[in-house]
């Protein structure tokens, strides 16, 4: 009996392998880190470094997404001495991060209907603002959907605050103000390895003299190892109302590591 016991365990031990593989795969949570640095030497020097954190979790009728991502860029610099000489010095010319989180809940099961929620949150040093930040709610629809490429776009109104680093004419340093916001995700798998996004995203202030603004993110992954990816992006980030001597276009392109978990 024990013998036919421990054969029995034996046969079985592949199956709840399996079986526990299979569940850890169906998990409802997923999550990624992303890094990439970019170090210059030559006639100037400097350094950038980019991480970001994404987390993503769907099941059932509930699909919620939370994104952070920091930028920090150093560039070397000639300062003057107190002596009357000079030294070179590694300064900060760009520090910036951001926090954005959504949550859609699918109106029927296996619908493509969706009620959303979205806040995010962005500190830029070097823009003209200290702080912007924005809530929305509204409806969306899964445009199209099947084995490679979906799309989904949502639309609805919302509130957003933006905190000035100088006073306006009317010597307020906090705007507030009622926004629409439309964005769309497109992503579209190329073959198995190797995965295309483009998102976009405007929040429209309608009162004259509000800044509205619009981001585009442009995205290719490529699968290096099971849970390690390469990826190229390409941002574009637009503000219609900024202070002079500040762009209203400032882009970013960036090459990291992306390791899932």
């Amino acid at each position: 009996m024990n013998h036919k016991l421990a054969i029995a365990a034996i046969c079985c031990a592949p199956l709840l392998v399996q079986a526990e593989e299979k569940k850890a795969e169906e998990s409802p949570f997923k999550a990624s880190a992303e890094f990439g640095a970019l170090f210059k030497t030559g006639d100037t020097k400097s350094g950038d470094l980019k991480v970001g954190l994404d987390f993503g979790y769907e099941e059932g009728q509930w699909r919620s997404t939370l994104d952070f991502d920091v930028l920090v860029r150093k560039t070397e610099k000639e300062v003057a001495q107190d002596d009357g000489t000079t030294s070179d010095e590694f300064e900060t010319t760009d520090q910036k991060w951001t926090i954005v989180s959504q949550t859609n809940y699918t109106i029927e099961p296996k619908g493509k209907n969706y009620v959303y929620a979205n806040a995010s949150y962005e500190e830029n040093r070097f823009s003209s603002f200290d702080s912007q930040s924005s809530i929305s709610s509204g409806w969306g629809r899964r445009w199209f959907e099947n084995e490679t490429t979906t799309l989904d776009a949502d639309i609805g109104p919302g509130y957003k605050r933006e905190v000035l680093k100088e006073a306006d004419e009317n010597g307020e340093t906090t705007q507030d103000a009622f926004i629409v916001q439309a964005q769309a995700l497109y992503k579209h798998k190329i073959n198995e390895h190797v995965e295309f996004k483009q998102l976009v995203v405007a929040k429209y202030a309608p009162k004259e003299g509000e800044n509205s603004t619009y981001k585009a993110e442009t995205s290719i992954t490529t699968k290096l190892i099971e849970t390690l990816q390469l990826k190229f992006s390409f941002k574009v980030d637009h503000n219609t109302d900024v202070d002079v001597g500040k762009e209203k276009t400032n882009t970013q392109t960036a090459v990291t590591l992306v390791y899932s978990f």
